[in-house]
């Protein structure tokens, strides 16, 4: 993490208004109390706010356990200025429908939410509101600033947000699958990779060099043959034409990890375009299963035993 003087206070984007979960998920951190929160108007925007250098760090969603990648995250830290992760958390999320008060469900007809939102309360919508047109808003926040505007009639968003916009809950929980969770990351201008915790993950991207068959194959088996183990992998358009992609890469362990660097080193001499998007410590606090003969130990009597054999004396 980029090392602030002590003069300097600590200002974290994320995405605004007040009242989304970007927010909540930022209150929960440790030194939220001495963070000064500054709302953006998207991912990207808080994104450049910390390449810029006016803001600290970002907080932004990662991936929803219902709706899977926030697409607009991965994009932004695939391209432009690199920035690192440092950490990350689960949140787990709930929505509420909040309309101006007076306001009876027969008479919604539109509802605004996050894109992320909807699908997490399709089937609800569908049930309770079949005729209600869904609206996409920026974030479930600004849905609920334009419902309290007379824009629209009802928001899906957190149920803390109805008393900053003078709302009321109409209905709660309004979700299909109880237990979602979203998560954050915590992102940053590159600086020293936080130490090895023994509950780590590493992120990257990763392109095609020229597409031959099996290259794919190839990438995983960086990872496979030193027992590393893939937590998430997602495609990407790299906006250069129909059928190409970039991969982002979520793996156990550390950077440091002798396993997790001879892989990335593997990766660097064979693919395109690898970045290395940080090693910060797993918010589910899970260690991974080190298999025999990838551990760090392992890996330095392998070695070992090479320069012996480079200088004539292993056996």
């Amino acid at each position: 993490m980029v090392t602030m003087s002590v003069e300097q206070p600590l200002r974290y984007a994320y995405l605004g208004p007040e009242g989304t979960f970007t927010e909540a998920a930022l209150l929960a951190l440790p030194e939220s109390g001495s963070v000064e929160p500054v709302p953006c108007p998207t991912v990207p925007a808080a994104l450049e706010a910390v390449r810029r250098g006016e803001c600290t760090a970002a907080i932004v969603a990662m991936e929803s356990s219902v709706e899977g990648a926030v697409t607009a995250t991965i994009d932004e830290l695939a391209s432009g200025e690199p920035l690192v992760i440092v950490r990350e958390l689960l949140l787990s999320v709930s929505f509420a429908l909040l309309v101006r008060p007076g306001t009876a469900i027969e008479d919604i007809k539109t509802v605004a939410s996050h894109p992320v939102a909807e699908p997490q309360c399709r089937r609800w919508l569908s049930e309770n509101l079949p005729d209600a047109r869904w609206e996409a808003a920026t974030s479930n926040a600004h849905a609920a600033r334009q419902v309290q505007d007379g824009v629209y009639d009802a928001a899906l968003a957190g149920s803390f947000a109805a008393p900053r916009y003078g709302l009321e809950v109409l209905a709660e929980p309004v979700h299909d699958i109880a237990g979602a969770q979203t998560r954050f990351v915590l992102v940053t201008r590159p600086g020293p990779v936080p130490p090895p915790t023994g509950v780590d993950k590493t992120s990257i991207t990763v392109g095609l060099r020229d597409n031959h068959p099996g290259e794919l194959m190839e990438i995983l088996e960086q990872f496979a043959t030193r027992g590393v183990n893939l937590s998430r992998i997602e495609s990407r358009p790299t906006g250069q034409g129909m059928g190409r992609y970039f991969f982002f890469i979520d793996c156990e362990g550390h950077i440091a990890d002798a396993r997790v660097g001879e892989a990335l080193m593997g990766l660097r001499r064979s693919s395109a375009n690898l970045r290395f998007l940080g090693s910060y410590p797993r918010a589910d606090g899970q260690a991974p299963a080190v298999r025999f003969g990838t551990s760090d130990e392992e890996f330095a009597a392998a070695r070992a035993w090479l320069d012996d054999a480079r200088g004539g004396g292993a056996e």
